[in-house]
């Protein structure tokens, strides 16, 4: 049976160089599932491939979608099943890579269908404060408020529109799921490293992102910051700086301390692949 390879880890563990190698080896073609990835306009701060990393092997869903054209899991699941099932034709093995636990997940099965809220609960969950979400949150399902993003607004919404549309914890819904089996086998692989390493690494990171102009990529985006894609780390915290209401050190600062905690929370939704094979990351 055809096989996909998934190479997951938290963010600059070094999983774009490891898939690949993967995939030279099996001379394939590589799948992002990269949520930050997909879009033209984000480069630097959402460490895309570079020109001979893409050119090294054949790539997918790398800057495929200008910012104002939002892609969500169930298009991804869609064109992923598609570009699969043709490379599948003339290849044993595919390698998909990425850190966006949703994105992964819908490699895995098809997305959950979650009921759609009314317009006047979406529109007064929208005029709620973040802190206020977070704390409805918690009250209605603390499983999901314990792997989320807290500062996605986007995320805390939807998992709030199915709480209260549903009446049940979004977590259970997603838990009771009944996945299709995909016609093709499956092997997860997560990078890792000790902690300490990782953290040096995601400094080292941002480090280098804002030797190599981010801030200009991110002065670039000015004009579409309300995207909600742009709420990413590494852009918004220096947004304030193009403001003129922060300095450029705090920022940094701000942007190695978020990136560092959404490592932790990308660790955390990993664990929930115990059929997951741990590699030494190099």
């Amino acid at each position: 049976m055809s096989r996909l390879i998934i190479v997951a880890g938290p963010t600059a563990v070094g999983k774009t160089a490891y898939a690949i190698r993967l995939a030279q080896k099996f001379h394939t073609h590589v799948l992002s599932c990269d949520s930050r990835q997909f879009y033209c306009e984000l480069r630097i701060g959402v460490a895309r491939p570079s020109d001979s990393e893409l050119s090294a092997a054949p790539h997918h869903f790398i800057a495929c979608r200008p910012i104002t054209s939002p892609y969500n899991i169930y298009d991804y699941e869609h064109d992923a099943m598609q570009c699969l099932a043709t490379l599948f034709r003339t290849h044993d093995t595919v390698v998909a890579v990425g850190g966006s636990g949703l994105y992964i997940d819908a490699l895995l099965a098809s997305p959950a269908r979650l009921p759609s809220p009314s317009p006047e609960l979406r529109s007064q969950l929208q005029s709620m404060p973040l802190e206020e979400k977070r704390a409805k949150l918690r009250l209605l399902d603390p499983d999901y408020y314990a792997q989320v993003d807290l500062r996605n607004p986007v995320r805390l919404q939807r998992a709030l529109e199915v709480c209260l549309t549903a009446g049940l914890p979004y977590s259970c819904i997603l838990a009771n799921q009944q996945p299709e089996p995909r016609p093709f086998d499956v092997e997860i692989r997560i990078l890792t490293l000790p902690p300490p390493e990782l953290r040096l690494r995601i400094n080292r990171r941002v480090d280098a992102m804002i030797a190599n102009d981010l801030l200009d990529e991110v002065r670039a985006l000015l004009p579409m910051r309300h995207q909600p894609t742009l709420r990413t780390v590494g852009y918004r915290e220096l947004f304030p700086v193009l403001d003129g209401i922060a300095p450029l050190d705090q920022a940094i600062d701000q942007t190695k301390l978020h990136t560092w905690q959404y490592a932790r929370r990308q660790l955390t939704w990993l664990r929930r692949y115990p059929q997951a094979i741990a590699i030494p990351a190099e």
